[in-house]
C-alpha cells in the first residue's frame, strides 16, 4: 500500500509541475486522501475517497438510485428512480398499446381530435384542384 500511495502522490505531483489545476481521487483511502490535499496546490476532488478533499461529488445515477445492482459502496442513494423509471416504462408501453387498440378499433381519432372544413369550402377545395388538374 505504501509503494501504491508513493506512486500516486508522485502522479499527483507530475500533474501539479504540468500545470494542472485539479484532479480526481477516486476511492483512495479518506486517510491518504486527506494527506494529499493538504500536500498539493491542486483542486482535489473526491470521489469515495472522503471529506479531506476540496470538493466531493457523487454521479447522478449513484444520488438517484438509478441501478439495477448494487449501489456502489461509495455511493449513497438518496431516492429510488429505477423502480420509478420502471414504473414509468410500463406506463408508457400501456398507453402505446391502448392508443393503437383506439386506432384499430376506429375509437381514434374522434371527431373533436380532426379539423373540420364545411362542405360548400370543400367542394370549393376540390373544384380548384381537379380544375388545375386538366
Amino acid at each position: 500500500m505504501a509503494d501504491e500511495a508513493k506512486r500516486l502522490y508522485d502522479q499527483m505531483k507530475s500533474l501539479e509541475n504540468a500545470g494542472a489545476y485539479a484532479a480526481e481521487l477516486e476511492l483512495v483511502p479518506h486517510k491518504l486522501a486527506t494527506y494529499l490535499c493538504k500536500h498539493t496546490s491542486l483542486f482535489l476532488m473526491s470521489l469515495g475517497s472522503g471529506n479531506g478533499c476540496d470538493s466531493q461529488f457523487l454521479f447522478s445515477d449513484d444520488i438517484l438510485g438509478d441501478y439495477d445492482e448494487r449501489i456502489p459502496r461509495h455511493a449513497k442513494a438518496y431516492r429510488n428512480f429505477l423502480q420509478e423509471y420502471k414504473r414509468l416504462q410500463q406506463e408508457r408501453i400501456a398507453a402505446f398499446r391502448e392508443y393503437a387498440d383506439d386506432v384499430k378499433n376506429g375509437r381514434f381519432p374522434e371527431a373533436r381530435n380532426l379539423v373540420a372544413m364545411d362542405e360548400p369550402e370543400f367542394k370549393e377545395a376540390v373544384a380548384s384542384i381537379e380544375g388545375s388538374a386538366r
